[in-house]
C-alpha cells in the first residue's frame, strides 16, 4: 500500500509530507484549498504529463515522492520487470520535474516512463473523470469482464493469444508468398547475392574489436614511440641513482635513513624495469603499412556487412539463416506454397474453437457480473435498473478474441436496455464505477485505489450508499479518496484536512492529520458550513458514531 506522500514546490503546496493509512483514507478541505492538486502530485510521480506552470512561483524544480509498502506477491510481480524494494519491503517512486525536463526514479535508479507505468500499474489505480468517462467504451467494458472472470479464461485467453500470433504469422507468409513467377525469380537471384555477400565476407564473434584494437595502434604509432622515447629520458633524467648514492653516503651517521636507502633501491629497481620495457616494446614494435591497409579494409568490410545485416556476428548469422531459408521456400515454391496454406487453415479452425471457448466462458461470466453489478447499483440508488451485458462477433480475429461486449443498461421499468454511453449521466457513470470496483474488489490485485470526484452529482441517501460501499473495498484495498460529503467522509478510517492560507506575499496548501474530535469538527463543517453550531456538532458526532457502526456490520 502507499505508506507516504512527499510534495515540494508544486503549484500551491510548498512542503506536504503525508503518511497514509490502511483502510479508508479521506481528505477534504473547501474548494481551492488544493485538493485536486494532492490527487495532481500522484498523477505527476506515476507519469503524467506535467503541465507548464506545475513548478510554484520562485522555485527551480517540483518534486513528488511515493513510498509503498510492497508484499510477498507484489514482490515477486515486480522481479519480472526487475524492480526490487529495499530489505524493508519499501519501494520508493520519485519525479524531479523541472522547466526544461523531469526525471522519474524508482529507489533512486532513472527509469522510463514506460517502466514506470508498467511498475505503478500493479500498485495504484487512480478513478477520477476521466476513469468514469472510459466507461463510455465499449473496449472497456470487455477489459472489466475479463478482470472478473480471470481465473475461468486466463488459459484460453493465453491460447487464443498464442495462435493468434501464429495464425498472424502463417497470414502475412502467405501474402509474402504471392506474386507472378518473374518477381520470385528476382528476389532468389538477390537473395543468393546477398547470402554469397554474408558468407565470403566471414565474419566471426569479436573480429571488429580486436581489429580496431589493432589498426588504433598503428594508426598511432608513431605517437607511441616519441612518447615512450620523452619517457625514457624522463626517467634517466631524474638522477634515482645519485640520489641513492647520496643518501647512502651519510646512513651510517643515523640508523633511520637506512628506510630512505631501502626504498630508493626500490624505485630504481622499478624505474629499471620500466625502462627495459620501455625498450623491448620499441624493438618489438614494427609498423607494417601494408597491413595497417589490410586491416583498415577489414574494417570497412565488416561495417559495411554491419550496415546491411545487422551489428553483431550472432545478428549477421541470423540474417543469413533467414535468407537462406527464404530462398529455400521459393525454389520449393509450390510445396512451401501448399504447406503454409495448409498451416494457415489450421490455425483459422484453432482460432475458431479456441475463440468460440473463450466467447461461451465470458458470456457465463457476464451473466453473474452484470446480476452483481445491477445489486451494487440498486444499493447506490439505482432502484429501479437494470443492467446486462450485450455480445457481438467481431467480424475478424484479434489477440483478446473475437468478442466485442458492451454494457446495456435501463434505468426505469419496462425500458430496454441501451448502451451505458447514451443512458447514464457524469454523476451515474461515477457509481456505476464504483459499483464495478466493489464487484472486482476480489479478483483487482492492485492494492492502492484512489477515488477523485466519486461524489459528483449525489447527495441524500445516494451519497450514504456510496460511502458504504466505499467502506466495503477498503476492507480489501487501501482507498484514497477526495469527497465534500459528509456522509462518504464520516467511514474514513484516517481522515485528512486540506487547508490554504495565505500571509499577503504568497499562498500555500497545506495538510493535516485529524484526530478523533478533530474529525468530528471537520465534519460539522461539512454540515454546517459557515455556522457550526452546537447542534450542527451534535450532529456530525452522532454521524460518526453512526459510521462506526456500519463499518463493524
Amino acid at each position: 500500500m502507499l505508506l507516504e506522500l512527499h510534495v515540494k514546490n508544486l503549484a500551491l503546496i510548498e512542503q506536504v509530507d503525508m503518511e497514509l493509512g490502511e483502510g479508508l483514507n479521506i481528505l477534504t478541505g473547501e474548494t481551492g484549498a488544493g485538493k485536486s492538486i494532492i490527487i495532481g502530485s500522484v498523477n505527476l510521480a506515476l507519469g503524467q504529463k506535467a503541465p507548464k506552470d506545475i513548478i510554484r512561483n520562485g522555485a527551480q524544480y517540483a518534486y513528488v515522492e511515493l513510498i509503498f509498502s510492497i508484499d510477498e506477491a507484489k514482490q515477486k510481480e515486480l522481479e519480472k520487470l526487475e524492480i526490487f524494494p529495499d530489505e524493508n519491503g519499501l519501494l520508493v517512486i520519485s519525479r524531479k520535474i523541472m522547466p526544461t525536463r523531469s526525471i522519474s526514479r524508482i529507489n533512486d535508479e532513472t527509469v522510463t516512463a514506460a517502466k514506470l507505468r508498467q511498475v505503478t500499474g500493479l500498485l495504484i489505480d487512480i478513478h477520477g473523470q476521466h476513469e468514469h468517462q472510459s466507461l463510455l467504451h465499449s473496449s472497456k467494458h470487455l477489459e472489466i469482464l475479463d478482470i472478473f472472470a480471470k481465473s475461468r479464461t486466463r488459459l484460453l485467453k493465453n491460447q487464443v493469444a498464442d495462435t493468434y500470433q501464429q495464425y498472424k504469422a502463417l497470414k502475412a507468409a502467405l501474402e509474402k508468398s504471392g506474386g507472378d513467377q518473374e518477381s520470385r525469380k528476382r528476389e532468389m537471384d538477390f537473395l543468393r547475392f546477398e547470402i554469397d555477400e554474408i558468407e565470403a565476407a566471414g565474419i566471426i564473434e569479436g573480429e571488429e574489436e580486436t581489429l580496431a584494437e589493432q589498426y588504433k595502434k598503428y594508426a598511432n604509432g608513431q605517437k607511441i614511440l616519441e612518447s615512450l622515447s620523452a619517457a625514457y629520458q624522463a626517467i634517466e633524467m631524474d638522477g634515482i641513482g645519485q640520489a641513492l648514492r647520496q643518501v647512502n653516503e651519510v646512513s651510517s651517521y643515523d640508523a633511520h635513513l637506512q628506510g630512505i636507502v631501502d626504498q630508493l633501491y626500490d624505485a630504481e629497481a622499478i624505474l629499471n624495469d620500466i625502462l627495459h620495457a620501455i625498450d623491448a616494446y620499441r624493438e618489438e614494435m614494427v609498423f607494417d603499412e601494408e597491413e595497417m591497409a589490410q586491416t583498415e579494409q577489414r574494417l570497412d568490410l565488416i561495417h559495411h556487412i554491419q550496415s546491411k545485416y545487422g551489428a553483431t556476428a550472432g545478428q549477421i548469422e541470423k540474417t543469413l539463416e533467414e535468407k537462406k531459408k527464404r530462398l529455400q521456400q521459393l525454389e520449393n515454391y509450390d510445396e512451401y506454397r501448399a504447406q503454409t496454406e495448409k498451416e494457415y487453415q489450421q490455425a483459422c479452425q484453432q482460432l475458431e474453437k479456441l475463440c468460440g471457448a473463450l466467447s461461451e466462458k465470458r458470456q457465463q461470466a457476464a451473466a453473474e457480473l452484470t446480476r452483481q453489478i445491477g445489486g451494487g447499483l440498486k444499493d447506490l440508488n439505482f432502484l429501479d435498473v437494470a443492467f446486462s451485458m450485450e455480445f457481438r462477433r467481431l467480424d475478424h480475429f484479434t489477440a483478446l478474441g473475437y468478442d466485442e461486449a458492451e454494457f446495456m443498461i435501463s434505468t426505469n421499468p419496462g425500458e430496454p436496455g441501451r448502451p451505458l454511453g447514451m443512458v447514464a449521466s457524469g454523476g451515474e457513470l461515477s457509481r456505476i464505477m464504483l459499483a464495478i470496483k466493489t464487484v472486482l474488489a476480489d479478483s483487482d490485485a492492485v492494492p492502492t485505489l484512489i477515488f477523485d470526484e466519486i461524489d459528483t452529482g449525489i447527495s441524500g441517501r445516494t451519497a450514504q450508499k456510496v460511502s458504504e460501499k466505499l467502506a466495503i473495498i477498503s476492507r480489501s484495498h487501501q482507498v484514497i479518496c477526495i469527497t465534500h460529503l459528509p456522509q462518504i467522509a464520516s467511514m474514513a478510517d484516517c481522515h485528512y484536512e486540506i487547508a490554504k492560507s495565505a500571509d499577503g506575499k504568497k499562498t500555500t496548501t497545506r495538510i493535516r492529520a485529524l484526530d478523533g474530535e478533530a474529525m468530528v469538527e471537520e465534519l460539522a463543517r461539512l454540515l454546517g458550513g459557515a455556522e457550526i453550531t452546537d447542534a450542527v456538532r451534535q450532529n456530525a458526532r452522532e454521524m460518526k458514531e453512526l459510521a462506526e457502526r456500519q463499518k463493524r456490520k
